[in-house]
Order: structure tokens, then C-alpha cells, then sequence
């Protein structure tokens, strides 16, 4: 009775004002803590159902952020469980990566972009010196807070690695950001997956749109073989011994200036070292912030000065039923078979279409949705879009069925 009364006196610290998003296992919340002031988001998460998985999901994140204490990785505030369900207290975010590129109000400079993948990068060294693998990372799973800090977040499907014979799932990330040792079926990997799909959000902040858009794992492979050229056994030697490897016909790859026609000559070198075939010598992501790219001029923007959307208004009535997805950009996949990406669709760089779209998930939810979800998922999604987006895809459909077997087998105790 006593642990009731204590979880409910917690519950009634925080004041929910609104809701930012709705998904399959929950809701995310706006709140104010009435002991400090302090605006927070609450991600609610119905655990009535073992068999959804939904209790390792959420172990897994709290788990993980309770280790993961740094300036560029979100902060969990609270965990509490009450009526039922598991509540996660979250820093609120204002905004994230993806929406200040998809603004085309914002202009970008050398320095804001300097600036944007050096948080970006300082996060994910801090993750793989805790031995810890984000295996999510993307644009709008980058937030951004009011002063301007970007921080890592959702690590629902963050695992901790090390351990030279721990085999892992090879179905992680969104296609768009995933390295080519994952696209060949790689059980046994490390670091580097989250270095290349560092390397394909640097890219994008350069481009202002996604790098690689592949329609499938094998046209993916296309993209990016296209884009640098058919990887050489003297350039790869392991790839030939990975579980889905397929032999490409060879095209010549193209000079990253011609790729990057604005960048400079210390970006385009990073980018490379960052872009490595090979994940053995790919550049880690502690030697990427090492690298003369960001010592050269000009200076990292100071965080607080960075452009960013302005912040959203609060609802004075926000409820969940009047989030109604056909009032945001379209971020619906169609089905399988005719999922194309549109860039230049009627519409996408204009930004008389201004919506907000918020959506709460975790991995579970990144397998129900795949078929019909091209938005790349997150914990908590503050997306703000200046306009309609691309498709953008997320896990294989054709591996779900195996993904939460996979990843419940993957929790196992010396993680702890």
C-alpha cells in the first residue's frame, strides 16, 4: 500500500499541460515538475501486455541513460511506474535535427554545421567509451533544447558491445543511415555502424536532404556503391565472408567534391575517413572530433547561437484525439511495392505546408508501422517540419517477425 501511495505522490509531482504525440504503446506529454519548475516530457508506456515486449524496451532505455551521463545525451529524469503503467521523465527538447534541415527558412553556415556534427560526434564518443552502441542514429533522433545543445536520444535499441563473439541483429537503423557491413548481414559489429550513420547526417546538414535514399537493403547497396564507387576486396577484405554479401558489377565511384560541391577540403576529407568501406579502419568517432576539420576555420557556432525553428506554441487544449495526422506533412509510406522517394514532388521545397508532427515509439512500435511509417522513429519526436519530407524508411518488414526475437536474446545478463 505504502509503494502505491509513494508512486502516486510522484505522479501528482508532475503537471501534464499537453500532448506532443500519440503511438502503439503510449503517449508523450508536456509537464511541469511542481517541485522545481522545470518543463519536462513524460513518455507513458502501457505495460499490460508481456508479450508486446514493451517492459524490455523500456528496462533497456532507463537502463542505458542511467549510465549515460554527458551534455550531448538526453537526460532521464525519472522512471516511475503508476496505473498500470511505466512513466520515463525526459529533459523537454524543443526541436530536433531533422527540422532545422528540412526549415528553408534556416540558412546553414560552415560554422552552425561545424557545430551541429561536433555535438553530434561528442555524443556518440561518449556512448562507444561506455561500450555502448546507439544502432539508432538520425536526424530527428538528434534534439535539440532551447539554448541550442543537441543530444542523443532514443536508445531503445542501443546494446552494449565488447565482447568479441556477441552476435547482434543486423536490422537496425533506418535504411537510409545504414553502413554497408549491416546491408551485407553482419552479426558481429561495432562502433563503426554508428560512425557511418554519423557520417550520412553530416552529409545531409551539408546537402540539406538525406544522402543515400534506397528503396530496399539491396538498392541502398546500389546508392552507395554509385556514390563512392564498388568496394575492392583490397579496400574490404572481410566482405566477402559476410552472411548476404552478393558480388556488384563494378562502377567507379565519384570525387566526394563533385558530391559535396560546397563543403571544404578538411569536410570532404572527414567525410571520407568517416565513409570507409572497411569498419576496421573507419575513423572512430572520438578520432572524427580529433580530426583538423574541426581546428581549422572558421570556429564551431557557439550552441545558443545556432538557428533552429522558432519554438512551438503551446495548445491551451491539447488532447490526443486532435492530433490528426492528415493535418501534418505526410510522412506515409505507401505500401511496399510502390514506395518510391519524391524529392521533388509538388511541394517539398515550398513551406506554405507547415505543420508540427509529434509521435511517441520505441523499437516494437519501429516493427508494426514499418509497412506504413517512412517518418525515422524516436522516443520522443519533436520534429518540426518546414515542409514535406521524403519517404523515409525504417526497418526491414521482411525481418520483423525476427527483429523482437532478436533483440529479446540480445538482453541478456552481462549486460548488466
Amino acid at each position: 500500500m505504502s509503494s502505491d501511495v509513494d508512486t502516486k505522490k510522484v505522479a501528482d509531482r508532475y503537471l501534464k499541460r499537453e500532448v506532443l504525440g500519440e503511438g502503439t504503446y503510449g503517449v508523450v506529454y508536456k509537464a511541469i515538475d511542481t517541485q522545481t519548475g522545470q518543463v519536462v516530457a513524460i513518455k507513458k508506456i502501457r505495460i499490460g501486455k508481456q508479450k508486446e515486449g514493451v517492459n524490455f524496451t523500456a528496462l533497456r532505455e532507463i537502463k542505458l541513460l542511467k549510465e549515460l551521463k554527458d551534455p550531448n545525451i538526453i537526460e532521464l529524469i525519472d522512471a516511475f511506474p503508476h496505473k498500470g503503467n511505466l512513466h520515463l521523465v525526459f529533459e523537454f527538447m524543443e526541436t530536433d535535427l531533422e527540422a532545422v534541415i528540412r526549415d528553408r527558412n534556416i540558412f546553414l553556415s560552415p560554422a552552425d554545421i561545424k557545430s551541429y556534427i561536433q555535438m553530434t560526434l561528442k555524443g556518440l564518443a561518449f556512448c562507444h567509451r561506455k561500450w555502448v552502441l546507439h544502432r539508432d542514429m538520425k536526424p530527428n533522433n538528434l534534439l535539440i533544447g532551447p539554448r541550442g545543445q543537441l543530444k542523443l536520444a532514443d536508445f531503445g535499441l542501443a546494446r552494449i558491445f565488447g565482447s568479441p563473439d556477441r552476435r547482434f541483429t543486423h536490422q537496425v537503423f533506418a535504411r537510409w543511415y545504414r553502413a554497408p557491413e549491416l546491408l551485407f548481414g553482419a552479426k558481429q559489429y561495432g562502433p563503426g555502424v554508428d560512425v557511418w550513420a554519423a557520417a550520412c547526417i553530416f552529409a545531409e546538414l551539408l546537402l540539406r536532404r538525406p544522402f543515400l535514399q534506397g528503396n530496399s537493403d539491396i538498392d541502398q547497396l546500389g546508392k552507395i556503391f554509385a556514390a563512392f564507387g564498388t568496394p575492392k576486396q583490397s579496400q574490404w577484405p572481410d566482405m566477402v565472408y559476410l552472411p548476404d554479401y552478393v558480388e556488384y558489377q563494378y562502377v567507379p565511384g565519384q570525387p566526394l567534391r563533385t558530391l559535396f560541391p560546397m563543403a571544404s577540403d578538411d569536410a570532404l576529407d572527414l567525410l571520407s575517413k568517416m565513409f570507409n568501406y572497411d569498419p576496421k579502419a573507419r575513423i572512430s568517432a572520438q578520432q572524427a572530433l580529433e580530426h583538423r576539420y574541426f581546428s581549422s576555420g572558421p570556429p564551431p557556432t557557439e550552441p545558443a547561437s545556432l538557428p533552429r525553428p522558432p519554438p512551438k506554441k503551446e495548445s491551451s487544449n491539447s488532447r490526443v484525439s486532435d492530433l490528426n495526422p492528415q493535418d501534418g506533412p505526410t510522412v506515409l509510406s505507401p505500401p511496399r511495392k510502390s514506395r518510391r522517394v519524391m524529392p521533388n514532388r509538388e511541394g517539398f521545397e515550398g513551406n506554405d505546408y507547415f505543420a508540427d508532427k509529434m509521435e511517441v515509439q520505441d523499437h516494437d512500435i519501429r516493427q508494426a508501422a514499418d509497412e506504413r511509417s517512412g517518418h525515422a522513429d524516436m522516443s520522443l519526436d519533436f520534429s518540426v517540419f518546414g515542409m514535406r519530407p521524403p519517404a523515409r524508411p525504417t526497418i526491414n518488414s521482411a525481418d520483423r517477425t525476427h527483429l523482437k526475437r532478436k533483440l529479446d536474446l540480445e538482453f541478456q545478463p552481462e549486460e548488466e
